[in-house]
């Protein structure tokens, strides 16, 4: 019965760091997204998407939302032609759920633009892993200037 019982618990340990580690690996996944952003780098922006990766924000004009969708390739344009250091977002991570090779991240974020805070919001990610990596497949996000989720969220 006592060898019972260790198994049982060795078991539950490993299967814990085998979830936590891939919770590390999904948040690594989104970290490059934003270290890709902050350097300037498109190819990098390029590398964090799946080849089928869908990217959309929440836009409210004059109390009436709509959805913009914008390429993975015109968001790294856009981004490959900033100096580096100008686009600075800065999220904390929320609930990061995951089931085999889907996995589910909630990062509340506050975006700088040139030093000056420019809005805040929500990043909902879906991410797929592709072979050993984590790719994120589906971005979508809100934009406001004021009533941030976060007031000083982890960079």
């Amino acid at each position: 019965m006592r060898y019972l019982s260790f198994l049982l618990m060795g078991l539950f340990a490993v299967n814990s760091l085998q979830a936590q580690s891939e919770a590390d690996a999904v948040k690594q996944a989104i970290d490059k997204l934003f270290t890709a952003m902050h350097d300037s780098d498109s190819t990098a922006v390029r590398a964090c998407f799946s080849p089928t990766a869908v990217f959309q924000t929440i836009d409210e004009h004059k109390g009436v939302a709509t959805i913009k969708n914008v390429s993975v390739e015109r968001f790294a344009s856009i981004v490959g032609n900033m100096p580096k250091g100008e686009a600075d977002e800065r999220i904390s991570y929320g609930a990061i759920q995951i089931d085999d090779r889907l996995a589910s991240a909630w990062t509340p974020y506050r975006f700088y633009h040139q030093g000056k805070f420019h809005h805040c919001g929500v990043n909902s990610f879906q991410l797929v892993k592709l072979g050993r990596e984590w790719k994120i497949q589906y971005i979508i996000d809100t934009r406001r200037k004021d009533k941030c989720v976060e007031d000083n969220p982890v960079q």
